[in-house]
């Protein structure tokens, strides 16, 4: 209890190191995945550790324990009294995050189906007479995509194939799914920030090949997220599953080389991370059980 009920907190700062190497290095399908639900098991694990310290420090109060040092009975507080009082804090706080990201999330969610209201539930491409130039995503039953007659107008004929394409490997892959996932964990522990960020840009990669696979030329799939990029300016919808809203320049440059190869290794690697953080959680939870049901002598 002593130490492992720590060993969640120290892996959260780990993860957000391993993140970069795997967009660099491992193809974007599999590294959003891993990081996604890798996040989600820490963050879990963090958030229990933090309830098991809380917990710690209020086992201090019930009668049998008082009544066991009024007897004399010398009783090891697991975890010092600051501890578990700044543990009780910081429960209040993720709390708090998580509920501000959930009110936020649907909020959004409601903005972009609010959009597409009106439609045959069969449409799936709903194009909106508007100036500015944006393409995205609506995840939901059905999924749908958003694109505006002036994205459409800047694009070629082939390059509209390629936004549509990437825009459909967002829905069939479920990449709002993993982004909210990874924004969920990164609410609860923000150490996991930089992991939510990894998640978003590698799901907007994961699209780029879906759609360089679908339309043959990986060329044309970095030309027309270039043009898209350069007509869309500094617009932005506030949506994680846009066309040009995530390190555009990086994913063209990536889409020039030869894709990245799936290595289970460095997969299994970071899974084992979330892993380890879930074990020393359980073994916490453990010895703080044993703790409370030892006999008093």
């Amino acid at each position: 209890m002593r130490y492992d009920v720590y060993t969640p907190l120290v892996l959260s700062a780990l993860l957000p190191l391993v993140g970069p190497a795997m967009g660099r290095r491992v193809a974007p399908a599999l590294a959003a995945r891993v990081l996604a639900w890798a996040a989600v098991v820490i963050a879990a694990a963090t958030t229990w550790s933090l309830v098991l310290l809380t917990a710690a420090l209020l086992g201090d109060a019930p009668p049998v324990v008082a009544e066991a040092r009024e007897d004399g009975h010398r009783l090891v507080d697991p975890v010092p009294e600051a501890v578990g009082v700044a543990a009780g804090l910081l429960l209040l706080v993720v709390a708090h995050r998580l509920y501000r990201t959930v009110r936020r999330e649907r909020a959004l969610r409601r903005t972009l189906r609010h959009l597409c209201a009106g439609h045959p539930a069969d449409t799936e491409l709903v194009v909106a007479a508007s100036a500015v130039p944006r393409a995205f995503a609506v995840p939901g039953r059905p999924g749908r995509i958003v694109v505006t007659s002036a994205m459409l107008a800047a694009l070629e004929p082939a390059e509209r194939r390629v936004l549509l394409a990437h825009e459909r490997a967002h829905l069939a892959h479920r990449h709002g799914r993993l982004v909210t996932a990874a924004a969920l964990a990164a609410a609860a522990n923000p150490l996991l920030g930089p992991v939510r960020s990894s998640v978003a840009f590698l799901v907007e990669r994961w699209a780029d090949e879906r759609a360089a696979a679908t339309v043959g030329d990986r060329g044309t799939t970095a030309r027309a997220l270039a043009r898209a990029a350069l007509t869309a300016g500094g617009a932005r919808s506030g949506c994680a599953l846009a066309f040009t809203d995530r390190a555009v320049s990086r994913r063209i440059a990536a889409l020039q080389t030869t894709p990245l190869p799936p290595l289970w290794s460095a997969a299994v690697a970071v899974l084992a991370l979330g892993a380890l953080a879930a074990l020393g959680a359980a073994d916490a939870t453990g010895d703080l059980l044993g703790l409370l049901a030892r006999p008093l002598v």
